[in-house]
C-alpha cells in the first residue's frame, strides 16, 4: 500500500511569468510552499504581492512555467487539462469574493450543481446533501430563491456551501469577506471556519484583514512572491 504524503501542499521552486511592468519582466517566484491536512492559513500582503496568483497555482487554474506544485502527493503542473479539471473537481473548493453564482438557479441549484465535477457525492444524494449544508449555513428557508432575491451576506453562504459541497480536501477562499460589511464579514468568516472543522477541510484564506487573519493559527506574509527584474 503506498502511503499517503503527510505533506497536502507542496510546491517547489515554482516560477510564473505574469507580464511586463515598466519595461521590467514581472514574476511569481516561490522556492518553497507546504501546508499539512488540517492547516488554517491566512496568506497576506498588498495587492499585487502574489496572493491570489498563489491560490490559482495551487488549484491548477494557473500553470507555473517551471517547478513542481505537489497535491496530495499528485504534480498537478504536469496534468492534462482535462485531467486537472477532474482533479480540481474532485480535491478542491473555491470561495471568491464575487460569489460566482448561476443566476437562474437556485441556491439549492447551485449548491447541486456544485458537485457535478467532483463525482464524489452519487447523482441520488446530491440534493439532500445541498440541503443539508444549506441548512447548516442559516439558509433552509431560502433553498429555492435566486441569487438576486439573496443579501450579498446570503449569497456568500451559498457559495461556501457549494464549495465543500464535494467533500474536498482543500478549501481556497480569495477574499471571501472583501465584499461584505464588517459585522457580515465576521459573521461569513466564522461560519467559513465552522464549515472547514466540519467538514475536515485544509483552508488557504487570502485577506487584507489582518485582524481577521490574526485569527487564524498561521499567518504567511506573501509579500516578494511577485517581483520584477531584467529585460522582457
Amino acid at each position: 500500500m503506498t502511503e499517503a504524503p503527510s505533506e497536502l501542499i507542496h510546491l517547489r521552486d515554482v516560477r510564473r511569468r505574469l507580464g511586463v511592468s515598466g519595461g521590467k519582466t514581472v514574476e511569481f517566484a516561490l522556492a518553497d510552499f507546504r501546508v499539512e491536512p488540517r492547516q488554517r492559513i491566512a496568506l497576506t500582503g498588498p495587492s499585487g504581492c502574489g496572493k491570489s496568483t498563489l491560490l490559482n497555482i495551487v488549484s491548477g487554474l494557473a500553470r507555473p512555467d517551471s517547478g513542481e506544485v505537489r497535491i496530495l502527493g499528485t504534480d498537478v503542473a504536469r496534468l492534462a487539462p482535462g485531467t486537472a479539471d477532474r482533479f480540481r473537481g474532485r480535491h478542491i473548493g473555491f470561495v471568491y469574493q464575487s460569489f460566482n453564482l448561476l443566476e437562474p438557479f437556485s441556491a439549492l441549484e447551485n449548491v447541486v450543481l456544485g458537485m457535478r465535477f467532483g463525482g464524489t457525492i452519487p447523482r441520488h444524494d446530491r440534493a439532500l446533501r445541498a440541503r443539508h449544508l444549506l441548512e447548516g449555513v442559516g439558509l433552509g428557508h431560502r433553498l429555492h430563491s435566486r441569487p438576486a432575491r439573496l443579501s450579498v451576506g446570503e449569497r456568500q453562504r451559498v457559495a461556501i456551501a457549494r464549495a465543500v459541497a464535494g467533500r474536498p480536501e482543500i478549501l481556497l477562499a480569495d477574499e471571501p469577506t472583501g465584499a461584505l460589511d464588517p459585522a457580515t464579514a465576521d459573521a461569513v468568516f466564522q461560519l467559513l471556519l465552522s464549515v472547514c472543522e466540519g467538514e475536515g477541510c485544509t483552508l488557504l484564506l487570502v485577506t487584507h484583514d489582518l485582524e481577521l487573519a490574526s485569527r487564524l493559527p498561521t499567518q504567511v506574509d506573501c509579500r516578494g512572491y511577485v517581483t520584477a527584474g531584467g529585460n522582457p
